[in-house]
């Protein structure tokens, strides 16, 4: 029996959000890219940026043709000329710049392997896939560079396994009380990931309440660099215990004294927010990852925590009328009154 593909003709309701989540974080990822580009000095560290800014409007470009070909509307987006000022001073240090660089590839290695895997479309999935060969590129570039300047910690080593061993003992488990077993290589990789990203966003979210110019937008930035730096504690503490370094390093030293607001109130607040969904998603799936049973309960309870911040920044853009409504089904119950 012959197949038939037109379901396959149009884009489905993930393909749509997936692809309208795309452009909104690469329209708003252009917009910090473009800033860090009138202040960087060190040449290599230029030419990185400049190369995320290629990919950054290339995608922009490719979701919006694929919007227009299956007759979706485009969202707004972020703009350089409505959310930046070009003109304001230096907010980062180059060597910062790097150090989001490699985040932001990393958040994008994550997603678009999720929305690549969702997709059916032959046009979405294309799309998907060159967009992570493109990132795995900038990747090796990025990791490469922060390399030769230095700024690339590798995370701790551990023995050699001398034999394979079957676990055999309740302490595998337990981390509370009693025998409580050495960390997992896993385990310390996802500890490690999570203190050098709490690192990132203890400086970014530093540097923004530095210049926002609403006071309740500052508060909101305030407490969350708060939030990060008691997560920063919690997962470097944890390898300090087992005598192990974070290979996380302050970062705030990397923020300026300018409190001259590059970014608009409502591209700062959606970044934050978008980073602390990220976070949630990340912490998710680390606590999978981890038998331990203190492991598991720090994760749960550092969840909880920025899923309540995540929900306060939600409304902070609701209530200022700066979040854009995702694609969605039809009001089945509305449409009937």
């Amino acid at each position: 029996m012959e197949k038939n593909y037109e379901s396959f003709e149009h884009l489905s309701c993930g393909e749509v959000s997936s692809l309208w989540m795309g452009y909104q974080y690469e329209s708003l990822h252009r917009c910090g890219i473009t800033f860090f580009l009138q202040h960087v000095k060190d040449d290599a560290i230029q030419q990185i940026l400049k190369d995320g800014l290629v990919l950054a409007n290339k995608r922009i470009e490719q979701i919006s043709e694929l919007f227009l070909k299956y007759n979706q509307l485009l969202p707004n987006g972020f703009t350089v000329e409505g959310e930046v000022n070009l003109q304001a001073s230096r907010l980062f240090s180059d060597e910062l710049y790097v150090h989001y660089i490699l985040n932001t590839i990393e958040l994008e290695l994550v997603n678009y392997a999720l929305a690549m895997r969702a997709a059916m479309n032959n046009d979405v999935t294309a799309f998907y896939h060159q967009a992570m060969k493109d990132s795995l590129r900038m990747e090796l570039k990025a990791k490469d560079l922060a390399k030769k300047k230095g700024l690339y910690i590798p995370a701790p080593k551990i023995p050699k396994q001398i034999q394979n061993e079957i676990v055999i003992k309740e302490s595998f488990l337990a981390g509370w009380f009693g025998d409580k077993r050495p960390l997992l290589g896993s385990e310390i990789a996802q500890l490690v990931m999570h203190a050098k990203r709490n690192a990132l966003g203890q400086a970014v979210i530093t540097a923004f309440s530095q210049v926002a110019k609403s006071k309740e937008v500052r508060q909101f930035f305030e407490r969350g660099r708060e939030i990060a730096g008691k997560h920063l504690e919690v997962f470097t503490s944890k390898l300090r215990d087992e005598y192990l370094p974070s290979s996380a390093i302050l970062l705030t030293s990397e923020v300026t004294d300018s409190t001259e607001a590059p970014f608009s109130d409502k591209l700062m607040t959606t970044l934050i927010t978008s980073l602390i969904s990220a976070g949630i998603g990340g912490y998710g799936s680390s606590l999978s990852m981890s038998p331990r049973r203190d492991l598991g309960a720090d994760y749960t309870r550092l969840i909880a925590e920025i899923a309540t911040y995540s929900d306060d920044g939600a409304e902070l853009l609701i209530k200022n009328g700066w979040m854009e409504q995702p694609p969605m089904a039809a009001d089945r119950k509305g449409l009937a009154e």
